[in-house]
């Protein structure tokens, strides 16, 4: 069966115009230009920062304590309640220390009756001593009775000054039950969030070897960063410095800050502290050295949390819709500031060209001179030039 002869001619036409296809392509694409590994300069943001890891913790908190021995016997508040000033948070059974007040002021009481009984000893060794006066303007006693007379006198008015001094004594003493039985209804300090409680109702608290913790009080707004920053890197860190960090929780969210202190002291390990050796049980090579740098950034929906794990980034430099190239692109050059780029032209020729070079990030390096948008440059100029 024959073809038809529209259907033969259109065959005929597409075989003749395949080499002229073929020629066409090999005038676009210059000889060789198709096996290089080119890159393209493009526009787009970059920054030099410094990384770290930190983590959140709120800027103001508050622990507090038993200033009174006893058992607990409620506890009004739990994790997470929010808290004012001034509120009652703990009571702790009173007996003790009503005891001890009651002790004190029966104290008073008897001390306050000694001291009556002493003036009116006073007042009559007083009166002896005035009639012994007038006996011996008469020369009706001895000297010796005037003496022993006024002698009684002064003794008398010691032991008022004694019984006072106990009486007071005894009043500061009661002072300071009547604050030790305030100490058994423990109020908040400061307004916030309770973040943890430590102590249960029922617990016997001992106050007098040391103040034990039972809650703490913390303000969620702003949060602070306590960022570790490797030697190498803490020089680049400076107060007042831009920063933004990210956590696991909060996606591809940024909050942004700003350095507000550099502890200028890294953490002690508890060995040093006691005493050893600072590279005791490793190597020098081992010894990482890391700075506390702080930040703080405003919480107000309470999306970051206490001990939260950031990723901190403290930009030195940044520039927005800037050329950039790939910095493996590069070569150096003789001139600060400057590099060297293996351009391609539009017809394969591989052109050395001198580029001013600006803000550098671990992959990409800024372009300021010697490039244009939509350049093709070696991304291998060594390999480049030894072909």
């Amino acid at each position: 069966m024959k073809r038809p002869l529209p259907a033969r001619r259109a065959l005929f036409v597409a075989l003749c115009l395949i080499p002229v296809i073929a020629v066409a392509a090999w005038q676009v694409l210059p000889p060789g230009r198709e096996t290089l590994a080119t890159v393209q300069v493009t526009r787009g943001d970059i920054e030099n920062s410094v990384t770290a890891l930190g983590t959140l913790q709120p800027r103001r908190y508050v622990d507090v304590g038993a200033q009174a021995s006893g058992q607990i016997q409620k506890i009004h508040v739990e994790a997470g309640d929010v808290v004012k000033e001034g509120q009652l948070l703990v009571e702790i059974d009173p007996s003790t220390q009503k005891a001890k007040l009651d002790a004190g002021r029966f104290s008073i009481e008897n001390l306050k009756a000694q001291l009556q009984e002493q003036r009116a000893q006073h007042e009559l060794a007083q009166q002896k001593y005035q009639r012994q006066q007038k006996l011996a303007a008469g020369g009706a006693t001895r000297e010796e009775d005037v003496q022993t007379a006024r002698a009684e006198v002064r003794a008398t008015q010691a032991r008022i000054d004694m019984f006072q001094a106990q009486i007071r004594q005894a009043q500061a003493s009661l002072r300071s039950d009547e604050a030790e039985l305030g100490y058994t209804r423990i109020y908040a300090p400061m307004s916030g969030t309770v973040v943890a409680v430590g102590a249960r109702e029922g617990q016997t608290l001992n106050a007098q070897q040391q103040t034990p913790l039972i809650l703490r009080i913390a303000r969620l707004s702003p949060m602070t960063v306590w960022a570790e920053v490797s030697e190498a890197d803490i020089g680049h860190v400076k107060p007042g410095m831009t920063a933004y960090f990210t956590t696991l929780s909060g996606g591809s969210r940024r909050w942004s800050s700003t350095v507000r202190q550099i502890l200028p002291v890294p953490p002690r390990p508890l060995e040093q502290s006691q005493g050893a050796s600072p590279t005791s049980g490793r190597s020098g090579s081992e010894r990482v050295v890391l700075y506390t740098v702080l930040l703080d950034v405003e919480n107000t929906d309470n999306s970051l949390m206490t001990d939260m794990t950031a990723q901190v980034f403290f930009v030195s430099q940044q520039a927005q819709n800037t050329l950039t190239v790939p910095t493996a692109a590069l070569q150096r050059s003789s001139r600060a500031d400057w590099q060297s780029a293996q351009v391609v032209a539009a017809n394969g020729e591989i052109q050395s060209r001198e580029v001013r070079i600006g803000i550098r990030d671990r992959l990409r390096t800024q372009i300021l001179e010697g490039l244009a948008e939509g350049d093709h440059v070696l991304s291998s100029p060594a390999t480049g030039n030894g072909g």
